[in-house]
């Protein structure tokens, strides 16, 4: 991703009020899109390793296999477990 710099400059016309100004300049800001831009930098997702992939692959695979043997004992009861996910 390249760096980029942008430079908004607003002149105020003639008998234009400051309020005026300043409603075209948050304009211009927005259609530039710098703001969302250092937003989604801001809120960034580091993407996990490589190591931590297969690590929590493995987590999830032994928690897979415990849940099944518990169930085969009949230790846990799938029916009354809801799978819907909650919004």
């Amino acid at each position: 991703m390249a760096k980029r710099t942008a430079l908004i400059q607003v002149e105020r016309e003639e008998r234009e009020s400051n309020q005026a100004v300043i409603r075209r300049f948050t304009k211009a800001v927005r259609a530039s899109g710098i703001v969302q831009e250092a937003k989604k930098k801001q809120f960034r997702l580091r993407p996990k390793s490589e190591q931590m992939q297969k690590r929590s692959a493995l987590r999830r695979l032994e928690k897979k296999q415990e849940h099944e043997k518990l169930y085969k004992l009949g230790k846990v009861d799938d029916s009354k477990r809801s799978h819907k996910r909650r919004s």
